[in-house]
C-alpha cells in the first residue's frame, strides 16, 4: 500500500490510532477462530469468511460510473498469492486448534524478519549486516519457543511455522501486484481466490452448524471484514513504516485474549523467545527507516 511520507503528526497519531483497534478485531478474530476449530472443518470456516470478504471487498472497490475495480496487470501472479493466503490462513486456523493464541502469535511475529530475508532473493533487495544478524535473533527467539530438542514438536507447532513462512512469502507477492495494481483490486482477488478454492472443498466437508456455531462463524465474517478494513484506513492515514512497529502489538493482545476466555498464559520460554523476536523486528524495522532516509 502506497504510504505518504509527508503525513502530518495528527494524521500519524490518527493512523496508529486506527491500526490498534484493527489489530484487536484481528485478535478478537483468532478468539473466533479457536473457539470455532472444534466444531467445523478449517476448510468451512475459512469458505464463510472468504464469501463474506468477497463481498465487502467488490463493496469497496466500487466506484460510481467506473464500475468495480477488479482487473488485474498481473492475473496470474494475483490468482497464485490469493491461493497461498488460503493456505497461509488455513494453517493458523489449524494451529490454534491445538495451540494457545500468544504461543501462534509468537511464531506468526518472526514472519516480518523471514520476509527481510527473503527480499533478498526474490526482491534483489539489499540487506546489510545488522539488519541480517536481528533476522539470526529472531531466529533464536523462534527456537526458544519451539524448544527442538528439549521437547517433542507438536503438529500445531509446526503448522504454525509453516503458516509463517507461506506468510512471508504472501507479502513478497504482496509487494510484487502492489507495483502495477491498486490495493482495492489486489483485495478483490484475495477474497474471490479463497472463496472459489474453498469452494471446491467446503461445501462437501459440511458440518451444519447449531446456533452458536452460526454465531461464531458470522464472527468471524465481520470481524475480518471490519479488521481489513479498518487496517486499510490506517494506511492512508499514516506511513507504513509508523504503523509496522504496532503490529507486535497482535501478540499483546493474544496473551491478554488468550488468558480471559481460554485461561492459557505462555510459559517462560515463549516469553522469552517472544521478546528476542519483538526486539530483533524492531530493530529490523529501524535499520530499514534508516537506510531509506525515514
Amino acid at each position: 500500500m502506497t504510504a505518504i511520507p509527508s503525513s502530518p503528526p495528527a494524521g500519524i497519531g490518527r493512523g496508529i490510532a486506527v491500526a490498534v483497534v484493527a489489530l484487536m478485531l484481528f485478535s478478537g478474530l483468532d478468539v473466533v477462530s479457536k473457539l470455532l476449530g472444534p466444531l467445523m472443518p478449517v476448510s468451512q470456516i475459512l469458505w464463510v469468511r472468504f464469501l463474506f470478504f468477497v463481498v465487502v471487498a467488490m463493496a469497496l472497490a466500487y466506484r460510481p460510473g467506473q464500475g468495480i475495480a477488479w482487473r488485474s496487470r498481473r492475473p496470474a501472479l494475483q490468482a497464485l498469492r490469493g491461493l497461498l493466503l488460503v493456505v497461509e490462513m488455513g494453517m493458523f486456523v489449524w494451529a490454534f486448534k491445538t495451540m494457545p493464541l500468544a504461543d501462534v502469535q509468537a511464531i506468526a511475529a518472526a514472519t516480518p524478519l523471514m520476509v527481510v530475508a527473503l527480499s533478498v532473493p526474490l526482491l534483489g533487495e539489499s540487506v546489510g549486516w545488522r539488519r541480517w544478524a536481528a533476522v539470526a535473533v529472531g531466529f533464536a527467539g523462534v527456537l526458544l519457543i519451539v524448544r527442538p530438542g528439549f521437547q517433542t514438536l507438536g503438529v500445531g507447532t509446526l503448522v504454525a511455522l509453516f503458516g509463517a513462512v507461506l506468510f512471508a512469502f504472501y507479502q513478497i507477492m504482496l509487494r510484487i501486484v502492489g507495483r502495477d495494481d491498486s490495493p482495492s483490486t489486489t483485495a478483490i482477488w484475495s477474497g474471490a481466490m479463497g472463496a472459489i478454492a474453498t469452494s471446491f472443498v467446503a461445501p462437501f466437508d459440511w458440518v451444519a452448524p447449531d446456533l452458536y456455531g452460526w454465531l461464531l462463524l458470522a464472527a468471524a465474517a465481520v470481524l475480518g471484514a471490519a479488521g481489513h478494513t479498518i487496517y486499510s484506513a490506517a494506511f492512508v492515514l499514516a506511513p507504513a513504516s509508523s504503523l509496522q512497529p504496532f503490529t507486535y502489538l497482535m501478540l499483546v493482545f493474544a496473551v491478554i485474549f488468550g488468558w480471559l476466555v481460554f485461561g492459557d498464559l505462555p510459559d517462560v520460554w515463549t516469553l522469552a523467545g517472544s521478546g528476542l523476536i519483538v526486539a530483533s523486528g524492531l530493530y529490523a524495522l529501524h535499520r530499514e527507516r534508516v537506510r531509506k532516509g525515514g
